[in-house]
């Protein structure tokens, strides 16, 4: 069968760059440059990602989401003689759209123009999904469900906060409750991971519970299952990490002590303590690091727990709407706690880690080969 010739005077033409990373599942945060050929294709790109610039508003938000994206990548990866190194056309362009028309030029050598609206557009492509994110808008209701569960067991009397429920009580030597991640916290999260922006934030809220043995953190753990805050139905279980206790080994010192324990007046913490100088000898800690920014010698036992949500009659359109979201729970004892508060495991350094993985992957090899030669051969001032 003869068919009509298609009317077209570009008739067979593949990006094969672009085309690999589309079909091959490359993370946009790894792309080195887009394919668009024109304004107007920029025009259609922008309206099908889900901002049409004929809508009042969107190209003054455009504006904002560029600038607050610059101001990102200048404190967060640029030193200060660095920071006057990005192009004026990609500092402030008369249209926001032309950056996306500056990211398709030709990948066959260096531009820095290129390289530089690429990089303001993998963290603008973060930030639009921070704001457009269901659950973040409505954190405050969130938090509100997922604490009143945990408040039901955690107390404080005389200065002092517990974990109980009606048949143990556990003194605690730290609670620490993550109640929300700063917007640039979470877009530097988002920027290091591996998936970007498909993968859910687990830790914008958490409890870190803190108590002097890991024999006791078994303990809490047992009471979080009893008090259902904790179960295997609502586990992310490919999330859960334990580097603080041999669980082998500690059911072993467990069942020799067990019947001491029951008979001991008042809390026994000489007796878990001396527990846990035994499973200390019995077994090391496990040294599983599945987190790349994590040092080895921080330990602890971290779930990600799932809890359903129900928004309130006032919450708008969305009113009713049921959904699971993602906490974290950690449990650590006080010698692994004193070492995350010091060198290669405190958060600091921790953070810089982060930040240093997310560099290196927003600016990509040849921005950071061009800003190590600017480096040193920097221009006349």
């Amino acid at each position: 069968m003869d068919w009509p010739l298609a009317k077209t005077s570009r008739r067979f033409a593949l990006n094969w760059t672009y085309l690999s990373a589309i079909a091959q599942g490359v993370s946009p945060i790894d792309l080195q440059g887009l394919a668009l050929r024109n304004l107007a294709d920029a025009r259609q790109y922008a309206r099908e990602y889900g901002y049409d610039v004929d809508q009042p508003g969107v190209t003054d938000y455009l504006r904002a989401i560029q600038q607050e994206a610059l101001g990102f990548v200048r404190s967060q990866f640029l030193s200060a003689a660095q920071q006057s190194l990005i192009p004026p056309e990609v500092a402030q362009p008369e249209d926001p759209l032309q950056l996306l028309l500056l990211a398709s030029h030709s990948s066959h050598r260096p531009d820095p123009q290129r390289l530089w609206a690429c990089t303001l557009l993998k963290v603008m492509h973060g930030l639009f999904y921070i704001d457009n994110n269901l659950k973040l808008r409505h954190f405050e209701t969130i938090r509100q469900q997922v604490f009143a569960g945990l408040d039901e067991v955690l107390v404080e009397r005389e200065g002092r906060s517990y974990l109980r429920d009606g048949l143990l009580e556990l003194p605690l030597v730290h609670v620490e409750r993550k109640r929300n991640k700063g917007r640039h916290s979470i877009l530097l999260k988002l920027l290091q991971k591996p998936e970007y922006v498909a993968a859910d934030i687990h830790d914008h809220l958490g409890l870190r519970l803190t108590l002097q043995t890991r024999v006791e953190c078994l303990l809490a753990l047992e009471l979080l299952r009893r008090a259902h805050l904790v179960s295997a139905s609502n586990l992310e279980v490919s999330r859960t990490r334990n580097t603080l206790v041999d669980l082998d080994a500690a059911k072993q010192v467990f069942t020799r002590w067990r019947a001491l324990l029951e008979r001991s007046p008042g809390y026994p913490q000489a007796l878990l303590q001396r527990m846990d100088e035994e499973l200390a000898a019995l077994a090391p800690q496990p040294q599983r690091r599945d987190n790349p920014h994590s040092a080895a010698e921080f330990h602890s036992l971290q779930l990600t727990v799932r809890k359903m949500i129900q928004l309130p009659p006032d919450a708008g359109s969305e009113a009713g709407c049921r959904f699971f979201f993602a906490y974290e729970i950690q449990l650590l004892d006080a010698a692994s706690l004193a070492q995350s508060q010091q060198g290669a495991a405190s958060h600091e350094a921790y953070k810089q880690r982060q930040v240093e993985t997310a560099r290196r992957r927003v600016f990509g090899p040849q921005l950071l080969a061009w800003l190590g030669a600017q480096d040193k051969h920097p221009p006349p001032s």
